[in-house]
C-alpha cells in the first residue's frame, strides 16, 4: 500500500513537471537596439503552432500585443531606419537583417506584412516587407532599411512622418523586378484552432490524460512535437474556425482547474 502511494505520487509529480516544462514561453525584452531577438526554436513559425512573433512580448516594461489581422491596417506617424549596425544580425523572425533589402520592423503587424510606407512629406511611396519588431522609441511607427529609407528619402533627416497602409501578404511577383503585385489579407484570425491544455515527454502519460479529457470535451487529441529538448506529446482540446474563439474557451476552462492553456492553429 505504501509503495503504490509514493509511486502514484512520483508519477503525478513528473505529469506536472512535464507540464510546466512543455508549455512554457518565453518573452522577448529588447537589447538597447530598439529590436527583439529571434524566437527560441520551439516557438518558429510553423503551420502546427502560432507563431511565437504573433505572442504578446514585453520591451522596458510596455506590453505590445501583435494584431491577428493586418486586413485595413493603415497609421501615420514617424518613420525612422536602420543599416550598418544590424546589418548581418538576426531579425525578430530569424532572418538575416540586410540593410540593402526592402524590408522594416514594427512593433505589432504580423511578420512577412507587405505594406506601402508613404513619406508625407515628399509624397515618394516604398513597399516593404515586416521581418523584425520595432522601432521602441516614442512617437516612432516603423523603422525602414537602410534601401528602403533612401528610396523615400528619409535616410538623409533620418526621420519622416509617414503613412503606413498594409497591402497583404505577396502572392506573386513581377517577372521583371521581382518585386510583389498582388497581395492577400494576412490574418491569425480564421483558420483551424485548438486549445493546448499540456506537454508530456512520457507517451503513455499524455494518452492517459487525452483520454480522461475525451469524457468531457470535444476533439481531445495528442500531437507529436520534437525540438532540441526532446520529444513531448502536446494534449489538446477543442476545435474552432477562429481564434478568438479558441482564446476564450482557453480562458473559461482555466477556473475549471488547467493549470495552462494557449490556443493553437492546426
Amino acid at each position: 500500500m505504501g509503495n503504490s502511494f509514493l509511486k502514484l505520487h512520483i508519477l503525478i509529480l513528473i505529469s506536472v513537471l512535464s507540464l510546466v516544462f512543455g508549455c512554457s514561453s518565453n518573452r522577448g525584452t529588447g537589447p538597447e537596439s530598439g529590436h527583439l531577438p529571434p524566437p527560441e526554436s520551439k516557438t518558429k513559425p510553423s503551420s502546427k503552432t502560432t507563431p511565437a512573433t504573433q505572442r504578446p512580448y514585453t520591451v522596458d516594461g510596455v506590453e505590445y500585443t501583435p494584431l491577428a489581422s493586418a486586413d485595413g491596417f493603415v497609421q501615420t506617424g514617424i518613420a525612422s531606419w536602420y543599416g550598418d549596425k544590424f546589418h548581418g544580425r538576426k531579425t525578430s523572425n530569424g532572418e538575416i537583417y540586410n540593410m540593402h533589402d526592402m524590408t522594416a520592423a514594427h512593433k505589432t503587424l504580423p511578420m512577412n506584412t507587405w505594406v506601402s510606407v508613404q513619406n508625407l512629406e515628399n509624397e515618394r511611396k516604398i513597399v516593404v516587407r515586416i521581418n523584425d519588431r520595432g522601432p521602441f522609441v516614442t512617437g516612432r511607427v516603423i523603422d525602414l532599411s537602410y534601401t528602403g529609407a533612401k528610396e523615400i528619402g528619409i535616410a538623409g533627416p533620418g526621420t519622416a512622418k509617414v503613412k503606413v497602409t498594409a497591402l497583404g501578404e505577396a502572392i506573386s511577383y513581377s517577372a521583371g523586378t521581382k518585386k510583389p503585385d498582388a497581395f492577400k489579407p494576412l490574418d491569425y484570425y480564421s483558420g483551424n484552432f485548438t486549445v493546448q491544455v499540456g506537454a508530456f515527454q512520457v507517451r503513455a502519460n499524455a494518452e492517459e490524460y487525452r483520454d480522461r479529457l475525451a469524457k468531457k470535451y470535444s476533439n481531445a487529441h495528442m500531437v507529436l512535437y520534437t525540438d532540441d529538448r526532446g520529444t513531448f506529446y502536446r494534449v489538446r482540446i477543442g476545435k474552432f474556425t477562429n481564434l478568438k474563439d479558441a482564446e476564450r474557451f482557453g480562458e473559461k476552462i482555466l477556473t475549471e482547474g488547467f493549470d495552462s492553456t494557449f490556443a493553437v492553429a492546426e
